[in-house]
């Protein structure tokens, strides 16, 4: 069986990364590495993973496009359910988050909005689906 186990952004600073996943969300630490290039937080099923631009780029020999707020998001996003989404999107933006989109209301019901954090990853933060 095949079981989805984790997500790993390639960041600039790991801890730095975590920190923030941390103050904006509420997620708790599994680790960082001694290093500073890997760390891992729990966030329910799965793994929200981090490694070190510097870590990628030697896994990766080909390289691959860095995240970054100066240019648009990739078509990708990590997505955060909550009974709140304002309050949760006002934390988030205290703790360094930028708001790309707003609050709005979903003709479903869903309240949806869309925030990055500090290496330019797209975040939807919405309210579950019933």
């Amino acid at each position: 069986m095949i079981k989805f186990a984790y997500t790993i952004l390639y960041v600039q600073d790991v801890t730095k990364a975590v920190e923030f996943y941390e103050n904006a969300f509420g997620f708790k630490r599994k680790f960082i590495s001694p290093d500073n290039d890997y760390g891992e937080l729990l966030v329910g099923e799965t793994t929200l993973s981090f490694a070190s631009t510097i870590l990628a780029k030697s896994n990766l020999k080909e390289g691959f496009t860095e995240s970054n707020l100066a240019a648009k998001p990739f078509g990708i996003e990590i997505g955060f359910t909550t009974e709140n989404v304002e309050e949760t999107v006002s934390i988030a933006i205290k703790a360094g988050a930028t708001i790309v989109e707003n609050p709005k209301t979903k003709p479903w019901g869903q309240i949806v909005a869309y925030l990055r954090d500090l290496d330019g990853f797209l975040i939807e933060i919405c309210t579950p689906m019933d």
